[in-house]
C-alpha cells in the first residue's frame, strides 16, 4: 500500500480523532509533557500551565543551532498552547480551577499530595468539575510504601529490575539511554485518561487515574515480574536472545548490522543459500544450545560484506536484519522520511526544525505537527479572555506575577 491510498478518506475537516476534548496539562520535564503530547498530536486541545520562571526542558541541551530552544522541550511540547501561571497563591488557584471546570482531562506529574496542598488536586477540581478525568504521573504511585519518595526516570529502571537485564553479559545494570520509564508512563497516562474519558461519556462519571512509572516500566517488561514472583533467574543477554539463536549484532566491512534467525524454515533457508546444507536441519532448541558455534558461523559470513548487501540478501530470502544505524543516519533514511516521522515545523522566533512527528497513524483523521512548542505564556491573555477575565483583571494578574 502507498501513502496515497492509506489516506484515500482522510477527513480536512478535523486535526485529529480527539478533536473537541480539553485537556489542562500542569506538568513538567517528560513524563508528563510526553501524555499531554499524545493526546495534543490526537487532536485534543491541550493547554500546558507553567510556572513564571519556565520549566526544567526549556533550559535542557541540546538547543536547535542558532537559537535558545531544548530541542527536548520543541519535540515534547508541540501541538499545544501555553498559560503561564503560578499555582501557589489563592488567586492562581482560582484560575486553575476556573480553567479545569471547562476541561475533559487533568494532567499532572507532581510529587503525590503537592496539588493538593496547593489547593488543586483531585478532590479540589472534582469539585468544580465532578466529571473530570484527572490523571497523575509520579514514581511510585499515589499510594503505596513508597508513594512519598521522589521518583524520576532512572529510579524506575533500576527499581523495577529493568537496569538489571540491560547491557553486555559480562557487564554491570544499564540504564536506558533515552528516559524509557517516562515515554512509558506518559503513554500509560494517555492510554489511561481514554479508557476513562470513554467510562465517562458513557456514564457520565469522573475519576482519578493513577499512573506510576515503575508499573509502566514493570508492565511492559515481557513477564519478568512474574518470573521473579515464581523464583526463577533472568540473565543479561545483550544483543543475544534467550529463546533463538543466532541473533546478534555482526560486524561488516562498512558498519555493522543486526540480524538472526528466529524460525526453522528461515534457518534452513539461509543454510542452502550459503551452502551449509549439513546444518539445515538443527531446529531451534538444538540452535540455542550451539549458540556460539552458530553465531560465529553467521559473524564470518557477514564480516567479508557490506551492509548493504547482507540487509539486501536476507530481506530477499524473508529473513529480518537491518543497518545499525545512529540516530543521524536514521534521520537520514527514506523510510522515516516517508513515515512522516520528521515534520519541519516553524519554531518561536522564526527558526525550522525537524520534529519528530506523531506515531500512530489515522487514515481518516490524520494528525501532524500543527505548532510548534509556544514560548512561555504565549496563549495566557487568550485562554484567560475565553475564561471571560477583563483585560484590567488580565493585567492585575500580571502585575502580581501571577501570570
Amino acid at each position: 500500500m502507498n501513502k496515497a491510498e492509506f489516506y484515500a478518506n482522510a477527513r480536512t475537516d478535523l486535526i485529529g480523532p480527539l478533536a473537541g476534548v480539553v485537556v489542562v496539562e500542569a506538568t513538567t520535564t517528560w513524563a508528563g509533557p510526553m501524555a499531554g503530547c499524545v493526546l495534543a498530536d490526537f487532536g485534543a486541545s491541550v493547554i500546558k500551565v507553567e510556572h513564571p520562571d519556565g520549566e526544567v526542558m526549556r533550559r535542557v541541551p541540546p538547543f536547535v543551532p542558532g537559537t535558545n530552544l531544548s530541542v527536548m522541550h520543541e519535540v515534547v511540547n508541540r501541538n499545544k498552547r501555553n498559560l503561564c501561571l503560578s499555582l501557589k497563591g489563592a488567586e492562581g488557584r482560582a484560575v486553575f480551577l476556573k480553567l479545569c471546570a471547562t476541561a475533559d482531562i487533568v494532567i499532572e506529574n507532581f510529587k503525590p499530595g503537592t496539588l493538593d496542598a496547593w489547593g488543586v488536586g483531585y478532590t479540589d477540581v472534582s469539585a468544580v468539575k465532578p466529571d473530570i478525568v484527572y490523571v497523575s504521573i509520579s514514581g511510585f504511585g499515589q499510594f503505596g510504601p513508597y508513594c512519598d519518595r521522589p521518583g524520576y526516570d532512572p529510579i524506575a529502571q533500576n527499581f523495577t529490575g529493568w537496569s538489571s537485564l540491560n547491557g553486555e553479559p559480562d557487564g554491570g545494570p544499564t540504564k536506558a539511554p533515552t528516559f524509557l520509564g517516562d515515554d512509558l508512563g506518559g503513554l500509560h497516562a494517555a492510554l489511561g485518561a481514554l479508557g476513562a474519558l470513554y467510562h465517562r461519556n458513557r456514564t457520565g462519571e469522573g475519576q482519578h487515574v493513577d499512573i506510576a512509572l515503575v508499573d509502566g516500566l514493570i508492565f511492559q517488561s515481557n513477564g519478568q515480574l512474574t518470573i521473579g514472583a515464581l523464583g526463577l533467574a533472568s540473565q543479561r543477554w545483550g544483543n543475544q536472545f534467550a529463546i533463538a539463536a543466532p541473533v546478534n549484532v555482526y560486524v561488516c566491512t562498512d558498519g555493522r548490522v543486526y540480524t538472526g534467525v528466529l524460525l526453522d524454515s528461515h534457518w534452513r533457508t539461509f543454510c542452502e543459500h550459503i551452502g551449509r546444507p549439513d546444518l539445515a536441519r538443527i531446529t531451534a532448541p538444538e540452535r540455542v544450545e550451539r549458540r556460539a558455534e552458530l553465531d560465529a558461523l553467521l559473524a564470518a559470513w557477514c564480516v567479508t560484506r557490506a551492509t548493504g548487501d547482507v540487509v539486501e540478501t536476507m530481506t530477499r530470502l524473508g529473513l529480518a536484519v537491518t543497518r545499525v544505524n545512529t540516530f543521524v543516519e536514521a534521520a537520514q533514511d527514506p523510510h522515516v522520511r516517508a513515515r512522516d516521522m520528521l515534520q519541519n515545523t516553524a519554531l518561536a522566533g522564526g527558526a525550522q526544525a525537524p520534529l519528530t512527528g506523531p506515531a500512530a497513524k489515522f487514515s481518516r483523521t490524520p494528525t501532524r505537527v500543527r505548532s510548534a512548542a509556544p514560548a512561555l505564556g504565549e496563549h495566557s491573555d487568550s485562554i484567560l479572555t475565553e475564561l471571560g477575565f477583563s483585560s484590567t483583571q488580565i493585567a492585575d494578574l500580571r502585575a502580581k506575577h501571577i501570570i
